[in-house]
């Protein structure tokens, strides 16, 4: 799948108070991490605050792991009252969203247009663990493609 010749991502620019419940937790859940990172305090902490509410803590790990792979790359993520998605907001929606729906090698084409190759290999399997243990909590993301 060739991701450089999209007109516009699934969710650029989406307003982030429309999302269904399981991408507005993944983005909740990542800019409480970023704004944790950003004043010093433990990120990991951050999630698990924040995904505890869905029971779903088994993802703050791979979470974690995905975010910090990223975050190797300068990293653009809103602030947690940010109205719409901003940066790699989407970009890390549709990753996670392939890797929990089945193409992965979808979801490994989103993440190597931020990262060099053993990097994006790395974050691909921190965003199926990441699915995964979204959907054992009973989150299942959007087909990405229908948006």
């Amino acid at each position: 799948m060739a991701t450089t010749g999209l007109p516009n991502w699934p969710w650029t620019g989406a307003e982030a108070d429309a999302l269904p419940n399981p991408e507005r937790l993944l983005i909740d859940a990542a800019r409480a991490w970023a704004a944790a990172a950003r004043q010093g305090q433990p990120a990991l902490l951050a999630l698990r605050r924040l995904l505890a509410t869905e029971d779903a803590m088994s993802a703050a790990e791979p979470l974690d792991a995905l975010l910090r792979s990223l975050a190797q790359h300068p990293l653009t993520l809103g602030c947690p009252l940010c109205p719409r998605l901003v940066g790699e907001e989407p970009v890390l929606l549709l990753a996670v969203a392939c890797a929990q729906r089945g193409p992965r090698r979808e979801a490994l084409a989103c993440l190597l247009r931020r990262l060099p190759p053993y990097q994006a290999y790395a974050a691909t399997s921190a965003a199926i663990a990441l699915g995964c243990a979204f959907r054992r909590a009973g989150l299942k993301l959007g087909d990405p493609w229908s948006i």
